[in-house]
C-alpha cells in the first residue's frame, strides 16, 4: 500500500522543516511525498531543495490559496491514500502511518480513515491547548458543525478520482475540507472507520482561529457549505458545537484529578 502525503506552504520557514522531519522519520516507507509552495519570499524553498529527492515531488509557483495548491498535490499523486499534513503540522510519531496502514490492511473495504489530533500553543510543541477528538462521521455532527480532524483523514485516491475536478472548493478560504468532507458523506456514503490514536500535532494560530471574526467567516463558510449540497443547517445549530468544543479545552490536568 502506497501512501501520498501532501504538505502545502507559503514563508513557512520556522515551521517547514520540522513537518518534513515528520515525513521522512515514519517507519513505513512506502510513501509518495509531494510538497506544493505558493512562491514564498523567505527561506522556505531553498529548506525543501535541501532535501533533494528525499521529496518525491516539488511544485513552487503562485496560487489562489491552500485549497488551490491541495488540489494540485492531489492531481499529481499516485499514491492508494492521501492524506495532508499542512506546513504548521506534524506526525505525532515516527510509526503513525505504520499504524494506519495496519489498520487499512485488515480491512480492505475501507473508503477512508481518520484518528485524533492535538493542538499545541505555536512556540511550545509540549503544551497541548486542545485535545480534538471525533469519532464519528455522520449527518448529525455535519449538521452541528463538527466534522473529525481533516489533518487525520486519509482518503483512498479512488474517491478523490472520482470527484473530477470538483476537488477542494477554491472560492471558500476557511471550510472548503467541511464541503468536501460533507459532500463525500452525502453523494459517496464511504466506508470508514476512526483509528483511536494521536495521528496529527498542529500549532495554534491557523486561519480558522486567528480572530474572533475568523470564527464567524468560518461559520458562514459551513452553513454555505450546508447549502450548496442542499443539505439544511442553520445557526442554532452551530451554536450546538460549541459545548463538546468547550469540553476539548479543559486542560488534561483537570481530567485526572476529578
Amino acid at each position: 500500500m502506497k501512501f501520498t502525503i501532501i504538505t502545502v506552504c507559503f514563508n513557512s520557514e520556522k515551521t517547514i522543516r520540522h513537518t518534513i522531519e515528520s515525513v521522512l522519520s515514519q517507519s513505513y516507507k512506502n510513501i509518495e511525498y509531494i510538497v506544493v509552495d505558493g512562491g514564498s519570499k523567505d527561506k522556505t524553498i531553498s529548506i525543501i531543495k535541501g532535501y533533494g529527492n528525499k521529496i518525491s515531488k516539488f511544485i513552487s509557483e503562485p496560487d489562489s490559496g491552500i485549497y488551490d495548491a491541495i488540489n494540485k498535490g492531489i492531481k499529481k499523486s499516485s499514491g492508494d491514500f492521501i492524506g495532508i499534513l499542512n506546513s504548521d503540522d506534524f506526525f505525532a510519531s515516527s510509526n503513525t502511518l505504520e499504524v494506519i496502514a495496519m489498520t487499512l490492511k485488515k480491512n480492505h473495504a475501507l473508503d477512508l480513515v481518520f484518528s485524533y489530533l492535538d493542538i499545541v500553543q505555536k512556540d511550545n510543541d509540549n503544551k497541548i491547548i486542545r485535545k480534538y477528538r471525533v469519532n464519528k462521521y455522520n449527518k448529525f455532527m455535519m449538521r452541528i458543525g463538527i466534522m473529525p480532524p481533516h489533518p487525520t483523514f486519509f482518503i483512498k485516491r479512488s474517491i478523490y478520482n472520482s470527484l473530477g475536478e470538483n476537488l477542494y472548493r477554491t472560492d471558500m478560504k476557511i471550510s472548503a475540507d467541511f464541503e468536501l468532507i460533507l459532500r463525500l458523506l452525502l453523494n459517496v456514503n464511504p466506508n470508514y472507520e476512526c483509528i483511536p490514536i494521536v495521528s496529527v500535532i498542529m500549532r495554534s494560530g491557523g486561519i480558522s482561529n486567528k480572530s474572533f471574526f475568523s470564527k464567524i467567516k468560518l461559520n458562514k463558510e459551513i452553513l454555505n457549505a450546508c447549502k450548496i449540497n442542499n443539505f439544511y443547517s442553520n445557526f442554532f445549530f452551530l451554536i450546538i458545537k460549541f459545548f463538546p468544543r468547550a469540553l476539548e479545552l479543559i486542560p488534561f490536568s483537570f481530567w485526572r484529578k476529578n
